[in-house]
């Protein structure tokens, strides 16, 4: 049998029931890391660590920031093993217990409770942590008072469902605003996975069990053999540069053995003792289908701030502000007024996260006194709404032996922060993409955008198949959060993680295995670092600049050499200057494909939709991508019915009438 807690690209012959018990296996056998290793230990009859549990309390009593991760683990202590008679054994113990306990009863869940912290209460990963936590705190405890709030468990439980619901609905139907994210589908599975597990209430467990499945067929659509290499809208330099410290990578171990196991993983941890959650079959088909010669996926996920209205939200309510800072859409034009009268009301501005706007209060509150707020941020909005992720079209293109993955056309020359635009995936470590810097700082850390991390000012970049052309123009125009110092672009190239690699013409060609890459610049690049065996940056100066990337296989384009020789001798025309720049490749058998800093995208002398889909159609007449677009569902924007079938599995999810079924289960 395989080492697990190496990488494996192949799947597994082992059931899901052997994975999780191996799970469970391996986290015995390894020092404690915190509740949910503690978790296993318990439920697996052994005594956890007291210091452990004991430190995961004081967290959630110190108000820390990612408390509301460590709450989850705390909550399925408590919820399996309530009171010592219900084991033989208490080997949890009535100190620990109480701790735990009072730490729940006493946390701060929402930011209207009272008291000053720099948790990060508000992006969609942490919004649903501390809005299931809160529900199912108050579930376990329904006639005690939550110290903090003042509230019985009751009263918590019908202030958070309404959070809990709203989360769900817009998940589902319309996808993440933290899209394809390999750090954050991590956290956003175990609160939902304690829903289904320990909640009373059917239509939460229903629909929690839906918004699990939507994620898991998010990760097996976009990820090659293992690796959720695709573009994401939160992503950091570890986790995209090495696909086995994925958040999400012990989940696909789980799910089909690809990838590797890592002890201590919140999804993994939970998911190896559910009961009530059960992994349609389907979605473990479509994970395996990796040999189908081409796959192409489009998606559509996230709401446009301009069309709040059709979501039923406005721009009075502190609920509904929470939904726009769920997108990081902190000073939007439409957001900003109600994102300021929230630091009033919660009193953020001594949250250390918004340290920045503290600093620029006295020019808030004069914009503010002189209704000037909204002229402000419109004069500075490509800085300031720099985190803000409305809504992305995302295509995927994989074959057997590359994947390559765009966020279509998104933002471009808007300040970026953790946004993933654009992604070649040949192995775990073996990818490509490129970056403008926004710091030189390579502290992960430390705060976003840096040096790999997010961008300085994000490119206009679009897919064709196995083509992307990005483009860059860097704005040094003055910013209040952050001006644009690094007047240059980069790509991320690990010449070590490949079988070949050849230079030519301003060309970089790589092999791993039968896959291949090619990597153009329009610009003369430089080799940052030195020594074959070490290079893993490629350096153009300037602030413009257009990168191209071809993929190619063996069965398709015959030997390396053969490609190579093909992709060299691929007539490239770059015309036009400024924002009328525009590059053509020729890339037999597309023929040419161009695309612009502005202007549409061509192929073969036609014009084709970069955010809009239809088949048969080269003229569609819609405006973005379906809910899902590949050959295992299509469904449509706003989703409300996913069919999903891969060879005979089938899984049918209907939101409005909140049926579930599945031809089979793991």
């Amino acid at each position: 049998m395989p080492n697990s807690t190496q990488y494996s690209s192949h799947t597994q012959d082992s059931t899901f029931a052997q994975r999780c018990s191996e799970y469970r296996s391996i986290t015995l056998a390894a020092p404690g890391q915190g509740p949910y290793t503690e978790l296993i230990r318990i439920v697996e009859g052994e005594s956890p660590d007291p210091a452990l549990l004991l430190g995961a309390a004081e967290k959630l009593n110190e108000r820390l920031d990612c408390a509301d991760f460590v709450l989850h683990g705390m909550l399925a202590i408590l919820l399996r093993f309530p009171e010592p008679e219900d084991r033989g054994t208490d080997l949890l113990g009535g100190e620990i217990r109480e701790a735990l306990r009072s730490a729940v009863l006493g946390f701060k869940y929402w930011p209207d409770e009272p008291g000053l912290d720099s948790m990060c209460t508000w992006t969609e990963n942490h919004q649903i942590m501390f809005a299931a936590g809160a529900y199912l705190a108050g579930q376990q405890y329904p006639d005690e008072i939550f110290t903090n709030s003042g509230r019985t468990g009751r009263e918590q439980m019908n202030r958070f469902r309404p959070r809990v619901e709203r989360w769900l609905d817009l998940r589902f139907r319309s996808g993440f605003s933290e899209w394809l994210s390999n750090v954050y589908y991590n956290e956003d599975i175990p609160p939902l996975l304690n829903l289904i597990e320990f909640a009373h209430d059917p239509k939460l467990v229903r629909s929690a069990k839906m918004v699990v499945d939507a994620i898991l067929l998010d990760l097996v659509l976009n990820q090659f053999r293992g690796t959720f290499g695709s573009t994401h809208g939160r992503s950091y330099e570890r986790h995209k540069v090495d696909g086995g410290r994925e958040g999400t990578g012990p989940l696909m171990r789980l799910l089909v053995g690809t990838n590797r196991l890592v002890v201590g993983n919140m999804t993994a941890s939970v998911l190896s003792l559910s009961t009530r959650y059960e992994v349609p079959s389907a979605l473990a088909e479509i994970a395996r289908d990796v040999d189908r010669p081409e796959l192409e996926n489009r998606q559509r996920m996230g709401i446009r701030l301009d069309e709040i209205e059709q979501w039923n939200l406005g721009t009075r309510s502190l609920e509904d502000g929470m939904v726009y800072l769920g997108m990081e859409a902190y000073l939007h034009e439409r957001t900003a007024n109600l994102t300021l009268r929230m630091f009033d009301e919660y009193s953020w501005w001594e949250n250390d996260f918004f340290a920045p706007l503290k600093r620029r209060r006295p020019l808030i509150e004069f914009a503010r006194w002189f209704g000037l707020v909204r002229p402000l941020v419109r004069l500075f909005d490509k800085d300031l709404t720099r985190g803000t992720r409305e809504q992305v079209n995302t295509y995927t293109y994989r074959t057997p032996d590359y994947m390559l993955s765009c966020a279509q056309d998104y933002r471009a020359g808007y300040g970026g922060d953790q946004q993933h635009v654009w992604q070649a995936t040949l192995g775990p470590r073996a990818v490509v993409f490129t970056t403008h810097p926004a710091t030189t700082s390579r502290d992960e850390d430390g705060s976003t955008p840096n040096y790999w991390t997010g961008s300085g000012t994000l490119p206009r970049a679009v897919q064709y198949k196995n083509v992307v052309i990005c483009h860059y123009r860097i704005d040094t125009s003055r910013g209040l959060h952050l001006t644009n110092r690094e007047l240059y672009t980069h790509a991320w190239f690990p010449r070590a993680e490949f079988d070949e690699v050849r230079e030519e013409s301003r060309w970089i060609l790589a092999r791993k295995g039968d896959g291949y890459v090619a990597l153009w610049s329009q610009r003369p690049y430089e080799w940052a670092d030195g020594g074959d065996e070490v290079r893993t940056e490629v350096v153009v100066d300037g602030k413009s600049n257009i990168w191209i990337t071809v993929c190619g296989r063996a069965a398709t384009h015959g030997d390396f050499d053969a490609f190579c020789e093909r992709i060299v001798a691929s007539p490239i025309e770059v015309s036009g200057t400024g924002t009328r720049e525009r590059v053509e490749i020729d890339t037999q058998p597309h023929g040419k494909v161009g695309f612009g800093w502005s202007g549409p995208l061509t192929v073969g002398g036609w014009k084709m939709p970069i955010t809009s889909h239809s088949p048969g159609s080269p003229y569609p007449m819609v405006e973005g991508y379906r809910r899902y677009d590949n050959p295992y569902v299509a469904a449509d924007f706003p989703a409300n019915i996913l069919r999903i079938r891969c060879n005979e599995q089938t899984l049918a999810l209907n939101w409005r009438d909140q049926a579930r079924s599945a031809s089979s289960f793991l």
